[in-house]
């Protein structure tokens, strides 16, 4: 990923205002799969002039011009990630809701040749695990 949100917002001429750079920044600086409410939560304490109505149509509006893409794991609540993010998979911890990226080699050659053998050739995926951890951590 070579371009900011920001940038690929005003190459897709995208008009931005104060409150969209705002929630464009937060949105880059995210290191998590956000939803409305905690981008929301986020912009808000940039700039307490966003309101919540802002935030679900800035969404909307990023995802409609592949600049965001939802994502669900089930909990529920749509969340959000940067559409240009390097590939990568999830590991979802059902009992607390944490997600984990992680990106693996051997599952990336596996899912080719899974693809190869029933004569496709693979063009993208996404691949979703969901989880409780084998013991608990220490707090």
């Amino acid at each position: 990923m070579t371009e900011s949100i920001t940038q690929r917002c005003a190459a897709k001429g995208l008009r931005m205002t104060e409150q969209r750079r705002t929630i464009a920044e937060v949105l880059e600086t995210s290191k998590d799969h956000p939803d409305v409410e905690e981008l929301y939560a986020r912009a808000s304490a940039r700039d307490p002039n966003i309101s919540i109505a802002t935030v679900y149509r800035t969404v909307k509006l990023f995802e409609e011009a592949d600049i965001l893409e939802r994502v669900d794991f089930g909990d529920g609540r749509a969340r959000y990630e940067d559409a240009e993010r390097e590939h990568h998979d999830h590991l979802i911890d059902v009992s607390t809701g944490t997600v984990i990226e992680f990106y693996d080699p051997e599952i990336e050659a596996l899912q080719e040749k899974i693809a190869q053998k029933l004569g496709y050739k693979l063009k993208g995926h996404k691949l979703e695990l969901y989880g409780v951890p084998l013991k608990e951590r220490d707090t």
